[in-house]
């Protein structure tokens, strides 16, 4: 493949580049240390069409291709992973399943919006009981007459606490299980729909996560997204780009991580010497290097094969995987390399160390991902 970025493409990179070494980069350890949404930094994103990047212009978006997406993801990232999961949730799960599988209708009043950033969203599949086995959901969606009433409890939703918007997973038949699950968009502002409770996270401190307690939410008919019973089928699409989407934000972290550990090591003496001359040092170093560029490659690519079909369920499996694995790898090398000063607050390798777990995490852990890939490449009959 020819990796070459379009115009366009290197363009909208340096333009979120220079937006996140001029803004976010600054208020990167105070989002980290008063767990403060950025709503400030949100805003400026949504001005810069960041919040709609693969949107059509008609509804509001910008219009752009995963890759350029992916690449403005990173940079984001690369300042503050927390802004950048922000950024992530709402393109990758709140405007994508409606853009993917919304009606016309549905794009107007619940799309455009999104992708201006006028209003934002949260997507709401995992459950106490649910998580990797998301199919086993408990929620419930009853339709009466002209609306469905939701009851349930969805855990740990990204942006939840800020979202005007919910792309909600609920049964309508449990005997079906997977096949049963529908999807609904729901107003947060809804009789019944109540964020029942704040985490306090190691890492990705800026960003919320919280539970959802739906009581007899009732939904207009008109929301349901797609068709009755293929709920499953809209999640697992969306989740695609959301493991996109983190892999991108794995590769911030993990840029980040080598590019404070090469100025650490050019300035730190020891012996004598700066510590970048160490053997030692320098291994580390390569090996940072070349599991980014590696968790780069197969996100391009996972980012591309997206954009031109409509499923990429082996090529976000493997982009999220590696990324997520090499971010974590990258974030541990500096802390090691910084000694001392890695464990403590004021460099940033301590926050670069926590905000990198949860990427092993969220979007499907690296257990469901190896689940998943190795489904799909027994498929293709590739061993």
């Amino acid at each position: 493949m020819n990796w070459e970025f379009t115009d366009e493409q290197s363009a909208v990179r340096e333009m979120a580049r220079d937006f996140a070494q001029r803004k976010v980069l600054p208020e990167a350890i105070s989002i980290d240390r008063e767990s403060r949404f950025p709503e400030n930094l949100v805003k400026e994103m949504a001005e810069l069409k960041l919040l709609g990047m693969c949107v059509p212009e008609e509804f509001g978006g910008a219009g752009m291709d995963m890759l350029s997406y992916v690449l403005a993801l990173e940079e984001i990232s690369t300042a503050c992973a927390s802004t950048g999961v922000i950024m992530s949730v709402q393109n990758s799960l709140a405007c994508e399943p409606l853009k993917a599988f919304g009606n016309p209708a549905q794009k107007k009043k619940f799309l455009e919006p999104l992708a201006l950033g006028q209003k934002l969203g949260c997507y709401c599949l995992t459950e106490p009981e649910a998580g990797s086995d998301a199919a086993s959901l408990k929620s419930t969606a009853v339709k009466k007459g002209g609306v469905y009433i939701l009851n349930g409890t969805k855990q740990f939703i990204t942006s939840g606490y800020e979202a005007d918007l919910a792309v909600v997973y609920a049964s309508t038949d449990i005997s079906k299980k997977s096949k049963g699950i529908s999807a609904f968009i729901v107003d947060t502002k809804s009789p019944g729909f109540k964020v029942a409770k704040k985490e306090r996270k190691l890492g990705i401190r800026g960003s919320s996560c919280v539970q959802i307690v739906l009581e007899n939410v009732e939904v207009p008919a008109e929301n349901l997204l797609h068709v009755e019973g293929e709920g499953y089928k809209v999640a697992l699409s969306t989740l695609e780009i959301g493991r996109i989407g983190i892999a991108a934000q794995s590769n911030g972290i993990g840029s980040a991580a080598l590019e404070c550990s090469i100025k650490y090591a050019k300035e730190r003496e020891q012996f004598g010497r700066p510590i970048a001359d160490l053997q030692a040092i320098q291994f580390m170093l390569a090996d940072m290097s070349v599991r980014l560029e590696a968790a780069r490659l197969l996100t391009y690519r996972a980012a591309l094969v997206k954009s031109q079909c409509k499923r990429a369920a082996l090529e976000s499996s493997q982009a999220k995987l590696f990324a997520s694995e090499a971010c974590m790898k990258n974030a541990w090398a500096a802390v090691q390399i910084h000694g001392g000063y890695g464990y403590v607050e004021d460099y940033i390798p301590e926050r670069l160390f926590r905000d990198a777990k949860i990427c092993e995490i969220y979007e499907g852990t690296s257990e469901v991902q190896r689940l998943l890939i190795a489904k799909n490449t027994l498929k293709a009959e590739i061993l």
